[in-house]
């Protein structure tokens, strides 16, 4: 039986959002502690994470309150060190494939999100600055790699964990127009040539992200289009 589990974690941040779908796949027994990323506690980075950044985990030790971490607990962070640290400790889950070939092809699509889509997301969705051609792209060469059927790799696994919670905020960011002229129709426009015509297949495959339960029970849809707009808000 697995020892302790507190995640530290933030209901706006994708990368945090990565470890909640996790657990939830594993159907693992933690604390969860939400932390203000815009007014961090004082204990987080000497006792948690000295990067200062979440998601990050304590395991195991004394079952103590989340903002006391005991010494004894292992401190982890990085999202997909967490996600994969999951499915090694619940097995059965599935988020590690069993299959070596399913488990590299999982890995390898994880590079495509990593090195392709999440700059272009960044540039493009987050900063308002990138080009829409450099997004598409990016969504190219990751609907190349998507079986015919099924998630990433067939079967649920940490690629889909690793990409979900950033095609949910660029979501929200299209068709909000967040950070755009909020009179257009712009960014709603984008997200329909994502998902649809020759983005049948990505399109499906988001629709099928977007109803797996364990993304559903860690996205908080209202929360996150309320920081985005109070975000932009002020940048303005």
């Amino acid at each position: 039986m697995p020892e302790q589990i507190t995640l530290y974690t933030a209901k706006v941040c994708p990368f945090a959002q990565r470890a909640e779908i996790a657990l939830a796949e594993a159907k693992a027994p933690y604390t969860r502690y939400e932390i203000d990323l815009q007014n961090k506690p004082e204990w987080y980075a000497p006792q948690v994470n000295p990067a200062s950044k979440v998601p990050a985990i304590t395991y195991g030790g004394p079952s103590v309150p989340p903002d006391q971490p005991s010494p004894e607990s292992v401190k982890l962070a990085e999202s997909l060190v967490l996600v994969e640290f999951i499915g090694d400790l619940f097995a059965e889950s599935g988020i590690l494939p069993k299959d070596p070939v399913k488990r590299a092809q999982a890995r390898f699509f994880i590079e495509g999100v990593s090195s392709k889509l999440f700059p272009a997301y960044l540039s493009f969705i987050v900063k308002n600055s990138g080009s829409e051609e450099d997004l598409i792209k990016a969504l190219e060469y990751l609907q190349s790699l998507l079986p015919p059927e099924g998630f990433a790799v067939g079967e649920h696994s940490l690629a889909d964990i690793a990409i979900a919670p950033f095609l949910g905020r660029a979501r929200i960011f299209l068709v909000n127009n967040i950070g755009k002229d909020p009179t257009a129709s712009e960014g709603a426009k984008i997200w329909d040539t994502i998902t649809t015509g020759k983005f049948a297949r990505l399109g499906k495959y988001i629709d099928d992200l977007f109803q797996r339960e364990s993304y559903k029970a860690t996205f908080d849809e209202e929360v996150i289009t309320a920081r985005f707009r109070k975000h932009f808000a002020q940048a303005s």
